[in-house]
């Protein structure tokens, strides 16, 4: 990702708001406003508009639904079927209608994905420490192959 940098003058509250957030998430102040931003901005234009709406209302969630959002959305079925699709996809060329199933999985699947980082985001914006890369694999489950 590149950067920008940019100089804004923002009022002197605002910026003792954000250097005590800074601080009290072991955070840099340009790392708190961009995750402020990038929160308060409304959901990316190229999002299908019902994963923006609920992205957008995520939001409004109190704590505890967000640390429940974080939870996987992606059944074990799903995550079976993913994985027998994609293991035939390496050993042979699937049907037209085992393809369309693939994208489809895949879609949920990465939607899921996008619903819980978003809920992380806002968990870490409102100050909660959250679990630390190794440890979100076992939140996250098995990450799919690529097919």
């Amino acid at each position: 990702m590149s950067y920008q940098t940019v100089h804004i003058e923002v009022p002197l509250p605002l910026f003792q708001r954000l250097q005590r957030v800074a601080q009290n998430t072991h955070r840099s102040i340009e790392d708190v406003l961009s995750t402020t931003v990038n929160v308060a901005l409304p959901p990316d234009p190229d999002l299908p508009l019902e994963l923006a709406d609920q992205l957008a209302a995520m939001n409004m969630f109190s704590d505890q639904a967000l640390w429940a959002a974080t939870a996987s959305a992606f059944s074990p079925t799903q995550q079976r079927r993913l994985e027998q699709l994609t293991d035939s996809g390496d050993e042979r060329q699937l049907t037209a209608a085992e393809s369309a199933e693939l994208t489809q999985l895949l879609e949920v699947y990465d939607y899921a994905v996008l619903r819980r980082a978003h809920a992380l985001a806002l968990l870490a914006h409102r100050g909660y420490e959250l679990p630390d890369r190794t440890a979100l694999t076992g939140l996250w489950g098995d990450e799919p192959k690529n097919p």
